[in-house]
This record gives structure tokens, sequence and C-alpha cells, in this order.
């Protein structure tokens, strides 16, 4: 019995290489697993769940294959797919997590994030994402065309890449302070997130705990997931 964990995928169009190791990944490995999770950032960028675009399609059709098998799925909203919802998680027969979730994995009480909320150093992107989550501005964003609104992601995407070549390291890894606050929080679990593209074993000696926080890879040149058990955690490259 074990479970897996990926994120940062951010599938696109323009990385075919990387849709293609994650349909082998869904066939070939992930139907051992009693679940998936997927930790967020599974697309490049998400425009809503109404988008019918043929990598969407080709990726909800490889989830439910998956569900059908009888591997659980479970979907974690990025800061790339914050609009990601309960229409698209219903296509890949997955349960949409809130972010954080603490749950009882394998005996072993886990917190599971993105992580992009860890990061509070990078005060402008945290700004952002107030924004970008806040229902009122979803709202107005989906009221738009699709076409109006894939634009506006394409947008937001150069703009973010640019950005991030002037921000240092440092900045964009997560904050120790934020990651001890959320570990007091939530009773001193295992904490296991992506976003930050540091793929990493870390230990956190907080108030006389020894905390475990895993953080997975990114997909843009290299799939890999966390794979769990009673035994714990083994971080495997495809």
């Amino acid at each position: 019995m074990h479970s897996l964990f990926i994120s940062d995928l951010h599938l696109a169009a323009e990385r075919p290489q990387i849709t293609a190791q994650f349909q082998a990944f869904t066939t070939d490995i992930a139907p051992q697993a009693a679940a998936l999770y997927v930790l967020g950032d599974l697309f490049e960028y998400w425009a809503g769940d109404d988008d019918n675009d043929a990598l969407g399609m080709q990726t909800a059709a490889a989830l439910a294959s998956l569900a059908a098998r009888g591997t659980r799925v479970f979907l974690m909203q990025g800061n790339r797919d914050v609009l990601m919802a309960g229409a698209f998680a219903a296509r890949c027969g997955a349960t949409l997590l809130d972010d954080p979730l603490l749950a009882d994995l394998h005996g072993t009480p886990t917190l599971l994030t993105h992580g992009d909320a860890l990061c509070t150093g990078d005060a402008d992107y945290q700004r952002f994402r107030a924004y970008a989550r806040d229902p009122g501005n979803q709202a107005r964003f989906l009221a738009q065309p699709l076409a109006a609104r894939r634009e506006q992601m394409l947008g937001m995407r150069a703009q973010s890449e640019a950005s991030k070549q002037q921000k240092s390291e440092t900045i964009m890894d997560v904050t120790p302070a934020a990651v001890d606050e959320l570990l007091r929080r939530h009773g001193y679990p295992r904490l296991i997130h992506g976003h930050t593209h540091r793929p990493a074993r870390h230990i956190h000696q907080l108030d006389g705990h020894d905390c475990e926080r895993w953080v997975l890879n990114d997909w843009y040149q290299r799939g890999g997931y966390l794979r769990v058990d009673a035994e714990g955690c083994a971080a495997i490259l495809l």
C-alpha cells in the first residue's frame, strides 16, 4: 500500500515530451498506487473549467482512466491553475483538495500544500496571490470569453517569467518562519509541497519536534514523484 505525489508538471502544448512522460506515468506506474496526489500546477496555465483544449481533455482522460482502475486521484490548485475547479476534477474522476490539507498518510500525520503561500518573502507575489484567489476577481475573469481569458493568461505567464529574472533565489524560496508557523499550527506533522522547484528533504527541529519536509520536483526537464508508504518517503526520478 503506497501513495504517489507529483506537482509542478506545467503541462503545455510546447513540451509534448513531458505530456508523453505524464501519460506513461499514469499507465505504467500510478496504477500500482492506492492514491495519486497532484499538488498544484498540473498545467502551465488554466483559463477555466470550460476550456476544452486538447491538452486539458487528454490529461483529464488519463486521470479518469487511472481512477477507473482503482487508484484514487486527488487534485490541488497551484498558482498557475488556481481556476481549476470541481467540473475539471469531475472529468478526471478526482477529488479537489483544500490547501493546506492535513491527512493521515499511511499512519503518519502529513500536511499537504502547493507551497506558494510559504514564500512570504516575495511580497509582490503574495499580493498577486491574494488577488488571484479572491472569489470576486475570479468571477469577473471567468465571465469573459474563453479566447480573451487565454490571451490574458499567456500575458500573465510572460510577465511572471520576466519578474522571476529580477528576483533572488532566496526570495522565491519558502520563508523558514512561515514553515515553522504552519507546522506549529497543525501539530508538527510531516510536510509535502511543491512550487519552489527545489526538490529536497529537510528536517525542521521545532519546539522539540523533528518535522520532515519533502519538496517535490518540477517536470520541466524530467518527471519524478514521491512514493510514500508506512515506512516513509522516497523521491524517484523518471
